[in-house]
């Protein structure tokens, strides 16, 4: 005797009823990158701006915020990294400010060439994020305590070398890296934040280490005990995040054509943003650099709109901390969703 216990399928066209569409909207929200959520936000942004200010949907002013976010951006590759691997990284805007006074300080006080300058440059940032990574893997220092540490000395060390005032005096080649425009319209410190982010994207999706950030940040001991070389990828990690503020400390150096003891000062605070805003987890294990380029034009489109819209910087702070913290409630809700789902 047939069974006709089963449900049969609805004929083509039917629609489905409450409890089918309800999956269906759970499956795509689960399936979506987190990125889709903040890209929406900042076409949402655009387009407000663009009714608000006849002046922001302009080529120029479209470079000119390219320009002011690029040291961000620049910065907020390595920071991306980092949080991957479930670590934060305080010291980016001390390291960035100590990096531009070394360049500062060996081409105008010691009078060495500006290209042994930059070198000396980047190398101490890379020395500071490997110092960095040495005090949380083999001294066990927590990550904020550890950067908290490098925050410190590398403020210090850039107010001694410059003695707190701004050296100024540089070749126009070395001003070039951040103020030649390319066909009169592209920045040129735009041009290499979209390189190095290129070849970050390479590392991360091609890279057998730059997957396995992604497993380490997931679970430290479990990668560990898969034999992945945890201690050597988490220096490696805050080394290229160090030596990545050192670009940025030789880009705003070049831009400002001055080494500012004080330059990058908060600009932790804007990379941790970026890189959240963007839908990256502060537990580690999750992010995209894709995300932070989003995370980043979002920061730089605020501030830039709310600059012609003549609103105070105070509030300007205000509107950023909001942001971030409806960035992360819709993130933390999404990922809850997702996992009362299953």
């Amino acid at each position: 005797m047939e069974d006709h216990t089963a449900v049969a399928e609805p004929p083509t066209g039917q629609v489905p009823g409450p409890r089918g569409v309800t999956e269906a909207l759970t499956r795509l929200r689960r399936n979506l990158p987190s990125s889709t959520g903040p890209l929406v936000a900042l076409l949402i942004l655009v387009v407000a701006l663009t009714f608000m200010s006849d002046t922001f949907l302009t080529a120029t002013n479209l470079f000119n915020i390219g320009q002011q976010v690029a040291v961000l951006a620049v910065c907020a590759l390595g920071g991306t990294a980092v949080i991957i691997l479930g670590g934060i990284d305080l010291s980016v805007g001390a390291v960035l400010g100590l990096s531009g006074a070394v360049v500062g300080y060996l081409y105008v006080q010691s009078g060495l060439p500006i290209v042994v300058a930059v070198l000396a440059g980047l190398a101490v940032g890379a020395l500071a994020g490997v110092v960095n990574g040495l005090m949380i893997t083999y001294g066990r220092l927590p990550a904020f305590i550890a950067t908290l540490a490098m925050m410190s000395v590398a403020r210090g060390l850039a107010l001694v070398l410059l003695q707190g005032k701004p050296l100024s005096g540089y070749p126009d080649g070395f001003r070039d890296l951040a103020t030649y425009y390319f066909g009169g319209w592209v920045p040129s410190s735009v041009v290499i934040a979209v390189v190095l982010f290129a070849v970050g994207m390479v590392y991360f999706r091609w890279r057998p280490s730059g997957r396995a950030l992604y497993a380490l940040g997931a679970n430290y001991e479990v990668a560990r005990l898969s034999g992945l070389p945890v201690r050597r990828l988490t220096i490696g990690v805050y080394a290229m995040a160090g030596m990545l503020a050192g670009v940025g400390g030789i880009l705003t150096t070049a831009r400002l054509a001055s080494a500012q003891p004080t330059a990058g000062t908060g600009l932790e605070l804007d990379v941790i943003a970026a890189v959240v805003i963007g839908g990256a987890s502060l537990v580690g294990g999750y992010g995209s650099l894709f995300g932070t380029v989003v995370g980043v034009a979002i920061i730089g489109v605020l501030r830039n709109g709310l600059n012609l819209l003549n609103v105070s910087s105070f509030w300007q702070s205000v509107v950023i901390g909001v942001v971030i913290a409806v960035a992360v409630l819709a993130e933390n809700l999404r990922r809850g969703r997702g996992k009362d789902s299953k």
